[in-house]
C-alpha cells in the first residue's frame, strides 16, 4: 500500500528570483511528501482515484484480463472523479499483448457534431479565452461553456472494444462497482470540496450541474477539515445509466435509448448532438506509433494526440549524451521545445493558460500475464462543459474548445471534425523492462511522458526515483516552468535554454502534469502515482 508522509526534514534553500506574486511563496519549505511504489508477483493496477484501481485489482483477483480491471477502473473513475472523467468523455489508450508480443493503439477521440454551425461561434473581440487553449474569445465563451460546447463522445465504446477483443469477465460484471459507488453517491471530502468550489460560478449557470454538485444548487459545499465525511453526491440517475450500460452494452450510448436520450437533453439546451452523432462515432484500433530511442522502444497513439509530439521529443532527445538525470533537464527543454515548435506549426494546438486546470484522467495496468494498458480520458476542461444531461446525470464533455474557432487554420472548428487530444498515453521497453505510462494534465502531460521515458529509457531509474525526481514543463509557451526542488547548477543550465519560472510542487492546484506508471521487470510488477495526488495511488492484485 503506498504510504504517504511528511518530514520535517530541513530542505536545501530555494532561489526565489523570478518568482512571482503566487502561492509558492507561502508554501511550506520543510514539507516533504513521499509515496512507496507498490511491488508484487502478480498484477498491479495504478490510478489517480485508489477505489477505482481497487476496483481493477479486484477483478485481477478474480481472474480478468488488464483489459477487465481497465474498463472498471476506467467507469469508477467516471463516477468518483466526475469532474475528470466519464462515459460522457473521449480518449484512448496503448494496449500490449504479451502472448503476441504486440502493441495496438486505441483512439476513441470525440468529434464535433454533425449539425455544428461554424456562424453559432462569433468572435467576440474581447482577447483571448481564459480556459485552456488561448484562442479568441467566443461570444458567451460558447466553445468552452454549455450545450454548444459538447463534442459527440466515445470513450464507452473504447471500453468495448477493447473487452471485446481481450476481455475475460462478463462486461456486466465489469460496470458493478462503478453502479455500487454511483447509488452509494461519491463522498465530498476537503478535496472534492476545493475543487468543486474552484468551479460554482460555471456550475451554476446550468440547473442540472448546480443539482448535483452545488448545495442548494448555487453554493460551494462546505469543506470537511475532520476525517469525517458526510456530504455525498446524489448519483442515482448516473447510477440507472450505468446500470443500462451494463445491461445493453456500449450500444445502450451509441444508437441506443441511453445515447437518445443523453443528445435530446443537449440539444435541448442549445447543443447540436444526435442519435446519429452517437451511432457513428465509434473507437477504432489503429497501428501505434513505434518510436525507437536508444536501446528502447515505445508505442503511442498515432494522429491527432500527442503522440506524434512525444515521438519528435525522443528522436530529439537521442541526439543529446546527458549522463545523469539533472545533466538531462536542458536536454529535454530543447527536446521539447522543438516538439511543441512543430506541433504548434502542424497541428494548430495554440499554447495553453499555464493556470486553467485540465479535465483528464490516467491509470495504467499489468496483469499477472505480463498483458498491460496504459489508458487516458478526459472531459477536456474540468468539469467539461459544465452541463449535466438530467436524463443519464452524465456530466457532459467540451471537446468543442479543442478547435481553433478562427477559421482558414490547421485546427479550425468545423462540423463533423475530429478533436485534437492531449493525451499521451505509452507503453515502452529497454532490455527486460516494460513500463505502461501516461498523465493528466492538458498540454503538459507529452512533458511528463517524455520525461519519465527518459528516466526509464537512459538511466534505468525504478518508478520510486522516476516519480520523485523533480521535472520542468515545456507546453509551448516562451519560458520553461521548473521544479523549485532542482539544484541551483541545474536552474542555471535551463536559463541558458529560456526564461524559468520556479514553481513548488503542491497538492492542489497541480502546476504539472499528474503521471501513473506500471512497470514489469524481473523483480515483479510495479505500480506507482502521482506523489501530489491526494487521491492517487497504486493496488496490489
Amino acid at each position: 500500500m503506498s504510504t504517504v508522509w511528511w518530514s520535517a526534514r530541513v530542505s536545501p534553500p530555494v532561489s526565489t528570483a523570478g518568482w512571482g506574486p503566487d502561492m509558492s511563496r507561502a508554501l511550506s519549505r520543510s514539507m516533504e511528501i513521499r509515496k512507496h511504489v507498490v511491488t508484487t508477483p502478480h498484477g498491479v493496477v495504478a490510478a489517480q482515484h485508489r477505489q477505482a484501481a481497487e476496483a481493477g485489482a479486484e477483478v485481477l483477483r478474480a481472474g480478468g484480463d488488464a483489459v477487465d480491471a481497465a474498463v472498471a477502473c476506467g467507469f469508477v473513475c467516471g463516477v468518483l472523479e466526475p469532474w475528470m472523467s466519464g462515459p460522457a468523455g473521449g480518449g484512448g489508450a496503448i494496449h500490449w499483448r504479451a502472448d503476441t508480443g504486440e502493441a495496438h493503439a486505441l483512439n476513441f477521440g470525440m468529434r464535433a457534431p454533425d449539425g455544428l454551425k461554424v456562424e453559432d461561434f462569433p468572435l467576440s473581440g474581447e482577447g483571448v479565452a481564459g480556459d485552456l487553449f488561448p484562442w479568441e474569445r467566443v461570444v458567451e465563451d460558447r466553445n468552452v461553456l454549455g450545450a454548444k460546447a459538447v463534442a459527440v463522445p466515445c470513450v464507452t465504446d473504447g471500453h468495448a472494444a477493447a473487452h471485446r477483443r481481450w476481455g475475460r469477465l462478463p462486461w456486466r460484471d465489469l460496470l458493478a462497482p462503478a453502479i455500487a459507488h454511483a447509488r452509494e453517491g461519491m463522498a465530498v471530502d476537503w478535496y472534492a470540496a476545493l475543487v468543486i468550489a474552484s468551479a460554482t460560478r460555471d456550475l451554476a449557470r446550468d440547473p442540472d450541474a448546480a443539482a448535483l454538485f452545488l448545495l442548494d444548487g448555487q453554493w460551494p459545499r462546505p469543506c470537511p477539515w475532520t476525517a469525517t465525511v458526510e456530504d455525498r453526491l446524489d448519483q442515482s440517475r448516473m447510477a440507472d445509466s450505468l446500470d443500462s450500460l451494463a445491461r445493453d452494452g456500449a450500444e445502450a450510448l451509441h444508437g441506443g435509448d441511453l445515447g437518445d436520450a443523453m443528445a435530446r437533453d443537449i440539444r435541448d439546451k442549445g447543443g447540436y448532438l444526435t442519435r446519429e452523432d452517437l451511432e457513428t462515432t465509434r473507437a477504432r484500433f489503429e497501428t501505434p506509433l513505434a518510436v525507437p530511442y536508444r536501446d528502447a522502444l515505445f508505442h503511442v497513439l498515432p494522429g491527432l494526440t500527442a503522440g506524434p509530439t512525444f515521438a519528435h521529443a525522443m528522436e530529439r532527445l537521442s541526439h543529446e549524451t546527458p549522463t545523469t538525470p539533472d545533466d538531462a533537464c536542458p536536454a529535454h527543454a530543447r527536446a521539447l521545445r522543438s516538439a511543441y515548435r512543430a506541433r504548434l506549426s502542424g497541428m494548430g494546438a495554440d499554447g495553453e493558460i499555464p493556470e486553467a486546470p485540465g479535465s483528464t484522467t490516467h491509470f495504467s495496468v499489468v496483469d499477472r500475464d505480463g498483458n498491460m494498458v496504459a489508458h487516458t480520458q478526459t472531459l477536456l476542461s474540468l468539469f467539461g462543459a459544465r452541463v449535466v444531461s438530467p436524463s443519464t446525470g452524465f456530466l457532459m464533455n467540451n471537446g468543442i474548445m479543442w478547435f481553433d474557432p478562427v477559421q482558414g487554420r490547421p485546427n479550425s472548428l468545423g462540423p463533423g471534425k475530429p478533436c485534437l487530444m492531449n493525451v499521451c498515453p505509452a507503453i515502452g521497453a529497454a532490455g527486460d523492462r516494460r513500463i505502461a505510462l501516461g498523465a493528466s494534465g492538458g498540454r503538459k502531460i507529452v512533458s511528463a511522458v517524455v520525461q519519465m521515458a527518459s528516466f526509464f529509457a537512459d538511466f534505468g531509474l525504478d518508478l520510486e526515483e522516476i516519480f520523485h525526481r523533480p521535472r520542468i514543463d515545456v507546453s509551448g509557451g516562451p519560458g520553461i516552468v521548473a521544479d523549485a526542488a532542482l539544484p541551483e547548477p541545474v536552474m542555471a543550465a535551463l536559463r541558458a535554454v529560456a526564461e524559468v519560472t520556479p514553481v513548488r510542487r503542491s497538492l492542489f492546484p497541480y502546476p504539472f502534469a499528474c503521471p501513473v506508471a506500471v512497470l514489469e521487470d524481473a523483480a515483479g510488477r510495479h505500480g506507482m502515482s502521482e506523489i501530489m495526488s491526494a487521491w492517487g495511488d497504486a493496488v496490489a492484485e
